[in-house]
């Protein structure tokens, strides 16, 4: 049976809670493979909202099995506040699967992402300060922290004293900040041992054995292709790889298993943090995006940056995730407009770019080249077929495919679950 990959198509926050919700349940095991709590989905079931930052969707999904596998990095604390937030709601989270070999953020990796973002002034990159970054960039030099490391006093204490030793150097000598205390925070994350114990897997193991069993596997991304660490706008990217290449090295999967690769697009464009955003809407039309849409971060509240559908950017994540399907999310945000412009291409310095430009520099210079479509006045959040939608909503669904370079097979029409539009079977 089929690996399923979830991709977002541009720069995150596109509405790939909606989707896993959608297929969950048509899946078996909901896998988060990369990210941290630097990132969000938002999942509407019913009266009821559930804003989820590190686990996988799926864990509201019955009978299906969440894992958070080996790519994903681990904040302890952040992990069982929003254990325990479910489980006041009555969410049986005992399916819950977590890698070992998953790394943890650690109080020093939050405390240098903050300090470190605030030194770099009008450069910031935009991050979210919750040590994301330091995490992975201590995985890569090999000197990170893991889950199972919680299960072996002697190894966690003897990493934490290496570590430190370097980290408080930094913080006080460079940033002038108070040192951490090696027994403090070894007390800490010895006592989140045995809480997660119950959780933790060879999840590899796992899912392979499942997908062997004929069980589906879906895994789900955070953030999206244009913050992707190789092929994002670099240096305004997450630290992971959150496109389909990632989700093999983040979850322990063979990429010959998997099957098919859904990537969201909104029906316009956002961005959070820093970085060139071509479409970006700086007037009284992004404030309008931005109001209609509720376009705020899950995560962190901060303002989306908002701007009209990019048909370059859309290609592009086509090609380098291998998209199969599109989900077009939030298309009743455009209701009421009476035209609606869409980016074709790209003119920098006088000269047209069809597709996303090579180099940083260009990027930043480029500026949209429009085509306009017209727009509809109809509520279409009660629509529950395509046939259903008013015919210039169809034909901008259609326009957007064609420009995109894969079928759309899913309208999201608002963000209740009984709100989308399945056009070809996502699963």
């Amino acid at each position: 049976m089929p690996a399923i990959t979830l991709v977002g198509a541009q720069w995150g926050d596109e509405g790939k809670g909606k989707a896993t919700d959608l297929v969950g349940d048509r899946v078996d095991y909901v896998v988060r493979y990369q990210g941290g709590n630097n990132a969000g989905h938002t999942v509407v079931i019913g009266d009821q909202k559930y804003a989820l930052h590190l686990l996988p969707s799926g864990i509201l999904s019955p009978g299906v099995v969440p894992v958070i596998a080996n790519g994903v990095v681990i904040d302890p604390a952040v992990l069982f506040e929003e254990l325990d937030g479910l489980i006041a709601r009555g969410v049986d989270v005992s399916r819950l699967l977590i890698s070992a070999n998953a790394h943890l953020i650690m109080p020093y990796h939050r405390a240098l992402d903050k300090v470190s973002e605030r030194f770099l002034g009008k450069g910031r990159i935009g991050t979210t300060g919750r040590g994301i970054g330091p995490t992975y960039a201590d995985k890569t030099s090999r000197a990170g922290v893991r889950v199972q490391d919680m299960f072996d006093a002697k190894i966690l204490r003897k990493k934490l004293e290496l570590a430190l030793n370097d980290k408080n150097q930094i913080l006080t000598k460079v940033y002038n900040r108070r040192g951490l205390d090696v027994e403090r925070i070894l007390d800490e994350y010895l006592g989140y041992a045995e809480k997660i114990r119950p959780y933790v897997a060879d999840t590899a193991l796992v899912l392979n054995r499942a997908l062997d069993e004929g069980k589906t596997v879906f895994l789900e991304g955070s953030q999206g292709t244009l913050l992707d660490i190789d092929h994002g706008t670099y240096p305004f990217v997450t630290s992971s790889s959150p496109t389909a290449g990632g989700a093999c090295a983040g979850s322990g999967i063979g990429p010959t298993r998997i099957t098919k690769v859904i990537g969201i697009l909104k029906s316009y464009t956002t961005r959070v943090g820093s970085g060139p955003f071509p479409t970006e809407l700086e007037d009284e039309w992004g404030e309008w995006l931005r109001t209609h849409g509720h376009e705020y971060g899950v995560t962190t509240g901060r303002n989306r940056r908002c701007g009209w559908f990019d048909a370059p950017i859309a290609r592009y994540a086509a090609r380098i995730n291998g998209i199969t399907d599109f989900f077009l999310t939030k298309l009743d945000v455009l209701s009421g407009l009476e035209r609606i412009p869409v980016c074709v291409a790209y003119d920098i310095d006088g000269v047209r770019h069809d597709e996303l430009p090579m180099t940083q520099t260009e990027f930043h210079h480029a500026k949209p080249v429009y085509e306009y479509l017209d727009g509809w006045d109809e509520d279409i959040t009660g629509a529950r077929s395509f046939e259903e939608l008013p015919k210039n909503a169809q034909a901008y669904v259609r326009a957007l495919e064609e420009m995109s370079g894969a079928p759309i097979s899913a309208i999201g029409v608002g963000p209740g679950r009984d709100q989308t539009l399945e056009l070809r079977p996502l699963v």
